[in-house]
């Protein structure tokens, strides 16, 4: 970027106004303003307690009100995170196997 003479545009991220420009503290509240999701939409199908009366599926990732009905995908995040969602999925996933395993086993 040398070649083209490229200079960092010294307008301060909002919020981070009482930094001071290109500081470790500027740069760790820059940071924070410009986390994004990545448009991974989440929370469609909102997990929480019995007591949420937003909530659609409970902790075992059941649909309340559907006897044998699952979610298991980035919906039942009752938060949008920060970063990608990518791996939160897995682990969900994994998580529901696991929880799906449990539940056969207890039939048998």
């Amino acid at each position: 970027m040398q070649k083209y003479a490229s200079k960092l545009l010294p307008v301060k991220f909002p919020g981070c106004e009482s930094y001071e420009f290109r500081s470790d503290e500027y740069w760790a509240c820059a940071a924070r303003q410009v986390t994004t999701n990545l448009h991974h939409q989440v929370g469609t199908c909102k997990m929480g307690p019995d007591s949420d009366p937003d909530a659609v599926v409970d902790p075992q990732l059941r649909v309340r009100g559907i006897e044998g009905l699952r979610v298991v995908d980035a919906s039942i995040m009752p938060v949008i995170p920060a970063g990608h969602t990518n791996a939160i999925v897995f682990m969900i996933g994994e998580k529901a196997a696991d929880m799906i395993k449990e539940t056969w086993r207890n039939c048998a």
